[in-house]
């Protein structure tokens, strides 16, 4: 059976063309608008209130639409963005070292190896101005110079200082700036909160996204909910791979039921490593800790010049380390974007100049920095993350070099969305990093908190009125045949896992099915790799179908059942994300084809082929997905070799 097959090609019939300084503002202009008296008779349901979540669900509720807000944690404030540590991108220069709004969306451009979208990427940077602003005026307590003005820093892939932070905990104190907004609208009656309830299934009535099924966490009942518009705010799918730094409840279940429904899923296969995390310990584990981007600002990166050398790093002396970031790419450093640091990293571990026990390392020294700045300076920067660091490995970073390796951190694939971040369903609307849409085949550093709030805050609240515009629609109750289906269809996925009855764990699924993608999906792929992964992945899953355990019942607080949903649906993505790897017959930022490298082992992009948006039709369960490819057209930022030297 084919593994896909190719239909007709996809268009974002919403980018205006033109000026592209002009676009957004010309966008904003030419949608329709709901007046203030009809947004009160509307109702828009958020999925996720991480920050592009929590951000649009409160300001859609200032502006006077009645918002319904799902989460499956127990607080709107535990969403995984709460973990972003390192800082946020704008182009303020207030450092007056030649950044602007344009030098931002070049660099966002080339870090995605030219497979982003200009005009996206272009409003993203305008955007991400109002954002600082907007933080300040909540009490978010970003870093500040001596004379009282906002500090910046620098980040990978980028020579300028744009990266506005709050010491090691950015994602936290942004997420506050967001709930504070978001509890405000609740304590008005403006937001209905539910936590504790997980998407299941989305409800689309006559082609248009109506509703959602969630099922209450705690008691076990399942519901059918309806709006006027759904959002989908439900972040990546980095735990696809089992071993990633997400939080373990981070899951593709809302996106994917929707993908399943007709929703587009573009680029799957666009995983981002991070470079600066702990290394795998054993097997015990079950997640990964990253280690901020930032503190490549002042670390240096090094491994032994000599393979197998086991000295103490403090006892091996300075001529013979390789400081190889440095040498390989003088011109960025250490501050090279994320896939290019995590690629040479595996390079010299494979090389067998690994470190620590594993070798599966490399060292990250602050040793110079802090004979430079002094301690006092560190600890004032980074002194959370070293302190996290001390006691996970029970190693202290201020005596000796951390050991970090690359994980798997940020998927740049979601579902498709047009330049108003809807969906090919119509008014189902995807936001921050849930969609695809701004970042091409490697988010830089930063960047992802940009995206997140520029969504939530900016953009989407101008783009949904352009649909709501037509509304309010046709009302929608429990009894319409698509909400009885799409119910039905939950309560008999939920049956059939109970019933199984078998004799293994969710847990030993998943964590043998991210083995699978790590090796074959992961830093490096392979075409013999990809289609063994694909034979391994359609082998586990029919296992999983029939020997999966699932102890209780669906009436309460179940928490493997919670898990084997999830995993259940990891399954048909893996083998999506390895059917897109596979297609795509080139290497682009963290999409790394071993048989498409340069001479020097860079990444070998092919523009004349594969310059477009893969974007995935579900068909039927077994079925070929059909490829719909959106050329990418590049009038600003010319594509040419990715050079960081």
């Amino acid at each position: 059976m084919d593994l896909f097959i190719e239909g007709d090609p996809i268009a974002d019939t919403r980018a205006p063309d033109g000026p592209i300084e002009t676009r957004w503002e010309r966008r904003r202009f030419e949608a329709k608008l709901v007046n203030p008296a009809n947004r009160r008779k509307m109702t828009v349901i958020v999925v996720g209130t991480g920050l592009a979540g929590g951000s649009a669900a409160a300001t859609l509720a200032e502006q006077g639409y009645r918002v319904k807000s799902y989460c499956y944690q127990d607080s709107p404030r535990r969403a995984h963005s709460i973990a972003a540590q390192g800082g946020i991108n704008a182009a303020k220069n207030y450092r007056n070292d030649g950044d602007s709004v344009h030098r931002l969306f070049y660099d966002t451009v080339k870090g995605g190896d030219f497979r982003s979208r200009e005009s996206n990427v272009h409003r993203l940077a305008e955007v991400s101005v109002n954002i600082i602003d907007q933080c300040v005026a909540q009490g978010v307590p970003f870093a500040r110079e001596y004379g009282g003005l906002l500090d910046t820093r620098s980040f990978g892939g980028a020579q300028v200082q744009r990266t506005f932070y709050a010491r090691g905990q950015t994602g936290q104190q942004l997420l506050l700036g967001a709930y504070q907004a978001l509890e405000r609208q609740i304590g008005l009656g403006n937001v209905e909160m539910n936590a504790r309830h997980e998407m299941l299934e989305l409800i689309v009535v006559d082609g248009k996204a109506r509703g959602i099924v969630v099922r209450d966490m705690v008691t076990g009942e399942i519901t059918c909910e309806f709006a006027d518009a759904v959002v989908l705010a439900s972040g990546g799918y980095g735990n696809v791979f089992y071993l990633s730094t997400n939080a373990k409840g981070c899951n593709v279940t809302a996106t994917w039921r929707a993908h399943r429904k007709g929703a587009y899923f573009a680029n799957p296969c666009y995983t981002q490593i991070h470079p600066t995390c702990i290394p795998v310990s054993g097997d015990h584990q079950s997640k990964l800790t990253l280690m901020s981007e930032s503190l490549r600002n002042d670390g240096r990166v090094w491994v032994p010049k000599v393979k197998g050398d086991d000295r103490s790093p403090r006892d091996i002396p300075e001529d013979e380390r390789d400081y190889y970031l440095e040498r390989i790419y003088p011109s960025f450093g250490n501050l090279v974007p994320r896939d290019i640091a995590s690629r040479a990293a595996k390079n010299v571990c494979d090389e067998g100049r690994g470190v620590g026990p594993t070798k599966l390392g490399v060292y990250l020294d602050f040793a110079d920095a802090i004979d430079r700045l002094g301690r006092k300076a560190i600890e004032a920067k980074y002194g959370n993350l070293f302190e996290m660091y001390e006691r996970i490995t029970g190693e202290d970073p201020y005596e000796v070099p951390m050991r970090i390796y690359p994980a798997v951190h940020y998927t740049m694939g979601g579902l498709w969305v047009d330049y108003d971040l809807q969906s090919t369903i119509p008014g189902l609307f995807v936001i921050g990093e849930a969609n695809f849409s701004d970042h091409g085949a490697n988010r830089l550093g930063a960047s992802a908190l940009m995206q997140g709030l520029a969504d939530g805050y900016f953009v989407l609240p101008n783009t949904i009125a352009n649909y709501l515009a037509a509304g309010p629609f046709e009302k929608v109750d429990a009894s319409h045949p698509a909400a009885v289906e799409a119910r039905r269809d939950v309560e008999d996925r939920i049956q059939r896992l109970l019933a199984i009855n078998g004799d293994r764990t969710v847990d030993s699924f998943h964590r043998e099915l991210g083995q699978i993608m790590w090796e074959h999906c992961g830093m490096e792929r392979s075409e013999a790799g990809l289609r063994k992964a694909i034979d391994e992945i359609r082998a586990l899953r029919d296992q999983f179908w029939q020997r999966v355990r699932v102890p209780g019942d669906g009436e309460g607080l179940n928490q493997s059942l919670e898990k084997a949903g999830r995993v259940a649906d990891f399954f048909e993505l893996a083998e999506l994300m390895c059917i897109d790897a596979l297609h795509r017959e080139e290497s682009c930022g963290g999409h790394f084809r071993a048989e498409h490298q340069t001479a020097d082992g860079e990444a070998e992009r092919d523009d004349d082929n594969f310059a477009y948006v893969a974007a995935w039709e579900f068909t039927a369960t077994g079925q070929p997905s059909v490829l719909h490819k959106e050329d990418l057209n590049f009038e600003y930022v010319h594509p040419t070799q990715r050079s960081y030297k």
